[in-house]
């Protein structure tokens, strides 16, 4: 049996490239704030572009914060879900499909909010032109395709939320979907959820903050259990190997 060692983990983090991020969310704040509350790593997942991660990852390698490279995509059926990579390559291959699949529909700022790309030292560097909140025209299946012919992993999203879910948007969660394990909310434990979806009881599961203010970031977490902080034992994780395990009931909504 591997040494497995208990990690703090909040996956589902937004900066101020999301529209809809505070512009506070700066890589630099988030990792400020992920360490004071604990967390031994964090995922950056804004909305249809990865082009924050990579900054985020620098800073949080700095401070001993490990930072999985992530993004929020909206599929055609306007359900949020999750990706993880585990280097650059694969995060640059799948930004340029979210290029050739993200509507090219101008942002309006003073509507929706700013997508602002930023340094290390909170310099405003790009922008993304396009409104990052609109679907993708690709659906749920072919995303998880794209993602596993690069090697991510794919999560849908805050599954029992009332919008923007699989839930929301297609009134259940399918029994034959395919996926590397599901998202719930704070709102929700694993075990009620289960109550009502036994169904789904095959997938690994995950619950985060979902932040998009900076104080949010760490309210909610995981507990993952894995020998290191690496992309790889995380996926062990989400499957269950060899003793690894996800604690999402224990950890929630705690205030420091």
């Amino acid at each position: 049996m591997p040494n497995l060692n208990p990690y703090k983990a909040d996956l589902h983090i937004h900066t101020v490239l999301s529209p809809c991020g505070d512009l506070e969310m700066s890589p630099s704040n988030i990792v400020r704030r992920a360490l004071e509350r604990g967390l031994d790593m964090i995922a950056i997942t804004d909305h249809n572009t990865t082009r924050q991660v990579k900054v985020t990852q620098n800073i949080g390698k700095s401070q001993g914060l490990f930072v999985l490279g992530g993004v929020e995509v909206t599929s055609q059926e306007e359900a949020h879900c999750l990706a993880f990579f585990s280097n650059d390559e694969q995060l640059d291959q799948f930004q340029s499909f979210l290029d050739q699949h993200l509507p090219p529909i101008p942002n309006d700022e003073d509507r929706f909010g700013y997508q602002l790309i930023v340094d290390e030292n909170e310099e405003i560097v790009g922008e993304e032109e396009y409104h990052l909140l609109n679907a993708i025209d690709v659906d749920i299946d072919g995303i998880y395709e794209e993602v596993h012919r690069i090697g991510g992993l794919f999560i849908p999203a805050h599954v029992n939320k009332g919008s923007t879910s699989l839930t929301s948007q297609l009134g259940f969660v399918p029994p034959d979907l395919k996926a590397d394990g599901l998202e719930i909310n704070k709102f929700v434990t694993k075990d009620d959820f289960l109550k009502k979806n036994a169904y789904l009881k095959r997938f690994g599961f995950i619950t985060d903050s979902d932040a998009h203010f900076i104080d949010n970031v760490g309210d909610v977490y995981n507990i993952i259990y894995m020998e290191h902080r690496t992309f790889d034992e995380f996926h062990l994780a989400l499957k269950g190997i060899d003793g690894r395990y996800i604690d999402t009931d224990t950890f929630r909504s705690k205030k420091i």
